[in-house]
């Protein structure tokens, strides 16, 4: 029989997979910074597309070859019809977010994705997995406002890059929701590795039109250019663990959890980013994202507070089964 962990052990296990989570995180966010904006290799979509080749090879080996997990056996109509509108969604999100990167600050980039939870909101709301509610309505308003302070003290604001990062969120969260969609209504539970097995190689196959016909003539063009491919193979890497780190965290621990140490992260980046990049943060940038913070916490408050409610609700229709079950039982005695 498996022994009963005590509360602290409990905490420090989480604790355990949150700094995993977050190394990781910041680092492969870093990373990316560096390559596209220091390094010389100003090519989003081909790092991009060379990290979705990299996972599908991992993946197919570790389920093809090792057998570390089962493929789901998906039609071929399903998977044309539910995994390839996320790969392509998933290919958009990630070759604008790099994107942003050649334009934006990391602190800055940061910031903005405080408005995830309101581009979730409301994609939920359209596909009908959210009910539209005048209070977090207005706690998705108070976010956007904060947000929106922040970018008006951003000395470095670039439209390209803030429209290049805008759009990346909005892909994201509609990436999310298809996911929600396939796993609740379609019952396609997946593990990460089986996640990089189907929709890694549809994004990649999404990528690699734009980079034919935007980025490989300009690479073939730079003569310049220099490519570190054990820095690229180190990145791939660091993407790589990132995945499998988000299941542990999840898995170990909670999404809550995944998403109130996210919000730790961010802010650890901002200062990261001041000292490593330089990067100048404004006093309008910290009022508006801890504005944006605080809407953002009151928020994740209330969804645990309507999930302990539903709940509690789960538990009580259960006891009141099992109460009428046993009557019936001593009246058929």
């Amino acid at each position: 029989m498996a022994r009963q962990l005590t509360a602290w052990q409990q905490g420090m296990k989480a604790y355990f997979y949150v700094t995993i989570w977050m190394t990781i995180s910041m680092g492969v966010i870093l990373f990316n910074k560096y390559i596209l904006a220091y390094s010389g290799f100003k090519y989003p979509i081909a790092l991009t597309l060379w990290h979705m080749v990299f996972c599908t090879s991992v993946a197919t080996i570790m389920v093809r070859v090792v057998g570390a997990t089962k493929s789901l056996n998906m039609p071929k109509k399903e998977y044309v019809n539910r995994v390839i509108p996320i790969g392509a969604l998933y290919a958009a999100s990630l070759w604008l977010s790099n994107s942003a990167y050649l334009h934006l600050s990391v602190s800055f980039i940061q910031m903005t994705k405080a408005l995830m939870p309101g581009l979730v909101y409301v994609c939920g709301v359209a596909f009908g997995m959210e009910k539209l509610t005048r209070t977090t309505s207005f706690n998705m308003f108070i976010i956007a406002i904060g947000v929106a302070i922040a970018a008006y003290g951003e000395i470095n604001f670039i439209y390209i890059g803030v429209v290049e990062q805008l759009s990346a969120l909005v892909f994201e969260a509609l990436r999310l929701m298809l996911v929600q969609v396939l796993i609740t209504r379609q019952g396609y539970a997946m593990n990460p590795i089986q996640s990089l097995y189907y929709v890694s190689p549809a994004c990649a196959a999404c990528l690699a039109l734009p980079f034919i016909a935007v980025e490989l003539p300009e690479i073939l063009a730079d003569v310049h250019l220099e490519i570190d491919y054990g820095m690229l193979l180190l990145n791939a890497l660091t993407a790589f663990a990132l995945n499998l780190a988000v299941f542990l965290l999840i898995g170990k621990t909670s999404a809550l959890t995944m998403n109130i140490a996210g919000v730790i992260k961010d802010w650890m980046l901002i200062f990261a980013s001041q000292h490593m990049f330089g990067n100048t943060v404004t006093f309008l940038n910290y009022l508006g994202y801890v504005i944006a913070f605080l809407a953002v916490g009151m928020y994740n408050y209330n969804k645990l507070k309507a999930a302990k409610r539903k709940e509690a609700a789960a538990k009580a229709e259960a006891a009141a089964k099992g109460g009428g079950i046993s009557a019936a039982e001593n009246g058929s005695k």
